[in-house]
């Protein structure tokens, strides 16, 4: 089981996917092993040959994935609710699925007269906005609140930060709001909302 979820990560690691070959190079396995490994993989459908015959993850990882969907959100609401009522603005956590930041959770300050409609499910590139160029900075390890203005709608504002340290989660939290935010203020929440909610995941 341990070498199937090596692999599994291997691949998920490996944006132009993997030969067998290769995989049996960085699993330390002969090719034979790996062989029986993605046998048992694609039956489940957790891997997939492409065009080309490389190792590609399968759709299964993304039915466990929408499964586990819930269970993040449920973790996050706590931080988020804190998160909103704090900034006076939309707080929502977003994961990558699919090459694109996906919002799994929003929460809407009570106390504003206006705020900000972001819906659970909202998908958007990850290059635009903060909500999704905070994952990408936290993919070099990078924690610092990220700002945006104007990216996935006009006259929206938005502040996020990268959720680090729980093994397998790219994700973010951020709010977003219609006016300028102060990036100093809101940044520093932001990034409080983040280390609580890996805390709480983790």
């Amino acid at each position: 089981m341990d070498r199937g979820l090596r692999l599994l990560h291997l691949v998920a690691d490996a944006p132009g996917g993997l030969t067998v070959t290769e995989a049996a190079n960085r699993l330390g396995i002969g090719r034979a092993a790996v062989y029986r490994l993605v046998g048992a993989l694609t039956g489940h459908g957790m891997l997939r040959r492409d065009g080309e015959g490389r190792l590609r993850l399968g759709a299964g990882v993304l039915h466990l994935a929408r499964r586990a969907q819930p269970l993040l959100a449920e973790g996050a609401l706590p931080a988020l609710r804190r998160l909103a009522e704090q900034a006076g603005a939309t707080a929502h956590l977003t994961v990558v699925e699919g090459g694109e930041g996906v919002a799994i959770a929003v929460v809407e300050p009570s106390w504003t007269s206006f705020h900000v409609a972001y819906r659970t499910g909202a998908r958007h590139p990850l290059e635009r906005g903060a909500a999704g160029r905070a994952i990408l900075a936290g993919r070099s390890g990078a924690a610092g609140p990220v700002s945006s203005a104007g990216e996935l709608q006009s006259g929206a504002y938005g502040v996020a930060a990268p959720v680090l340290g729980v093994p397998g989660l790219e994700a973010s939290v951020g709010v977003v709001a219609l006016a300028p935010l102060d990036t100093d203020a809101v940044g520093a929440q932001v990034l409080a909302a983040a280390q609580a909610i890996a805390t709480a995941l983790a």
